[in-house]
C-alpha cells in the first residue's frame, strides 16, 4: 500500500494547473448512457474514481475509446448488460448515478448498493422516492436497486426533503428522457449540478433553472452525441490555496475559476491572503505572513463546502487565534482532528464542532488517512510540520486528487511517495 513522505517546512511558490472536476465527470460519465449517438468527454481527470467509472461503463458492454485528444468517446448503444454490479460498485458511491439515466434510456437498471468513504451516511432514498415520483416500479432484492418502468417515465412535481446533489442529477438525467415535465423543488445548486445540466443540454435536453432551488426538465424523445469539456475542480483549486496560505507561500493556479469558490475565497482573505484572479486563473499570496484563524460552518452551495472543512481545519492547526469549524453536512467528517492532535494540534470536539487553538508548530508524525478530504488536510499538516511524516493509506487521496505529489513539488514541497 502507497504511502506519502513529506519532509515540512517548505514554503509553496509557484504554477500549477488544476484538473478537471471529478464530482462533475462521474455524473456527466454517467449521463452518456441517456445518448443515442457518441459522446465525446474531455477534461476528465486521471483518478481512480473516473477509472472505476469508465469499467463499470465497460463491464456492461459500453463501448468507451479514449481518443487522439485524450478525450473518452462513450457509445452507449453497444450496452448488454443493464446491471451494475457490486464488485465494482462497492468501491464508489458515485456509482448510483448510472441508475436514472440507465433506467430513462434502456427502461430497467440493476444497481448495488454504492460503497465509498467512511464519512457518514448517505441513503439513496431521496434517489429512489425520486424515481418513483417519475413512474418507476423500485425493489431492493439482495442488496441490489431493481428499477423498471413500462415504456417512458413521466415527468412529476418532485420536492426534495433535503438538498442532495446526487439526488438532484440522478432526478435531472432521467427526467431528461421522461414524457411531459418534471420540475424538481429543494435541488441540489452546486456548479457540478449547473455543469452536469449544461452538458445534458448539449445533448439536446431542455433543462432550465439549474444554479437555482428550481430546476425544471421538459422530457425529450432522445438524446444526441455532443463533444463537452468538464469544468475545473473547485475543491482540487481550494486544497493548493490552503495549502498555500497555511505555508505562507504565493501560488498561481491555473485553467480554474474564481467565481465557482467565492465562500472559500472569502475565508481565504479572512485569514490575511492577498488573492488576485482572471477568467482562468487565481492567485494567492500570504507575503509571508502566518495565518489569521477563521471559523467556519459547512452547508449546501453557495454557502462553505463540506469538501473543504478538513483542509482549513489544518490551516487553523497552525493559524494565530482559535477557531470553531462547524460541521453540518455529514457527521463523521472530523475523523481527521485525532490524526491532527498526533502531530501536536490543539484541537477539541464539541458534538459536531472542533474548536482549534492555533499553535506555532506541528511536529512530523506517522499518520492514516480515512477519508478523501481528510487525506488532504494531512497532507497540508505534513507540509507545515517540522520533520518527515507519513502519511498511510492514500488511495484515498488517489481517488480525488490527480499527480498531488507532482504538482505539489512544482511548488516547492519536498514530497515524494513511497511504493508499497
Amino acid at each position: 500500500m502507497d504511502k506519502l513522505l513529506i519532509s515540512g517546512g517548505s514554503t509553496l511558490n509557484g504554477e500549477i494547473r488544476i484538473s478537471g472536476s471529478k464530482n462533475s465527470a462521474l455524473p456527466i460519465l454517467a449521463a452518456t448512457l441517456l445518448c443515442d449517438e457518441i459522446v465525446t468527454i474531455r477534461n476528465l481527470p486521471h483518478l481512480h474514481d473516473i477509472t472505476t467509472m469508465i469499467a463499470l461503463l465497460r463491464c456492461m458492454g459500453v463501448d468507451v475509446v479514449i481518443d487522439e485528444m485524450l478525450g473518452i468517446e462513450v457509445n452507449a448503444n453497444t450496452i448488454e448488460d443493464l446491471t451494475a454490479p457490486y464488485e465494482l460498485v462497492k468501491t464508489m458511491r458515485a456509482s448510483i448515478l448510472v441508475l436514472g439515466p440507465m433506467l430513462a434510456h434502456f427502461g430497467e437498471a440493476n444497481v448495488s448498493f454504492p460503497g465509498g468513504c467512511a464519512i457518514g451516511s448517505r441513503p439513496v432514498d431521496l434517489h429512489l422516492r425520486g424515481l418513483e415520483a417519475l413512474g418507476a416500479k423500485v425493489d431492493v432484492d439482495e442488496g441490489y436497486i431493481r428499477a423498471k418502468v413500462d415504456g417512458r417515465l413521466k415527468g412529476a412535481h418532485i420536492l426534495m426533503d433535503t438538498v442532495t446533489v446526487g439526488g438532484t442529477e440522478n432526478i435531472m438525467m432521467a427526467a431528461a428522457l421522461a414524457e411531459g415535465t418534471t420540475v424538481i423543488e429543494n435541488a441540489a445548486r452546486e456548479p457540478e449540478v449547473v455543469d452536469l445540466a449544461e452538458c445534458l443540454n448539449a445533448m439536446g435536453a431542455k433543462v432550465s433553472g439549474h444554479g437555482t432551488p428550481t430546476i425544471t426538465i421538459e422530457g425529450v424523445e432522445r438524446l444526441h452525441g455532443c463533444e463537452y469539456s468538464v469544468m475545473p475542480d473547485r475543491i482540487e483549486t481550494g486544497t493548493y490555496l490552503v495549502a498555500a496560505a497555511a505555508t505562507g507561500g504565493r501560488v498561481k493556479l491555473k485553467d480554474t475559476r474564481s467565481d465557482i469558490l467565492e465562500a472559500v475565497l472569502v475565508k481565504l482573505e479572512e485569514a490575511g491572503a492577498k488573492i488576485t484572479s482572471g477568467e482562468d486563473w487565481i492567485e494567492l499570496d500570504m507575503e509571508g505572513r502566518r495565518p489569521q484563524a477563521v471559523n467556519i460552518k459547512t452547508a449546501p452551495y453557495p454557502a462553505f463546502p463540506t469538501d473543504m472543512q478538513a483542509q482549513f481545519t489544518a490551516m487553523n492547526a497552525i493559524s494565530e487565534g482559535t477557531s470553531r469549524v462547524t460541521e453540518t453536512v455529514f457527521e463523521n467528517r472530523l475523523n481527521q482532528t485525532q490524526e491532527m492532535n498526533r502531530m501536536g494540534a490543539k484541537i477539541s470536539i464539541e458534538g459536531n464542532t472542533a474548536i482549534i487553538q492555533g499553535t506555532d508548530k506541528l511536529q512530523s508524525a506517522p499518520v492514516m488517512a480515512s477519508d478523501l478530504r481528510a487525506s488532504a488536510s494531512l497532507v497540508i499538516a505534513g507540509l507545515i510540520a517540522e520533520g518527515d511524516t507519513v502519511i498511510d493509506r492514500i488511495y484515498h487521496i488517489d481517488r480525488g486528487y490527480e499527480c498531488i505529489e507532482e504538482k505539489l513539488q512544482l511548488l516547492g514541497a519536498n514530497i515524494r511517495r513511497l511504493a508499497k
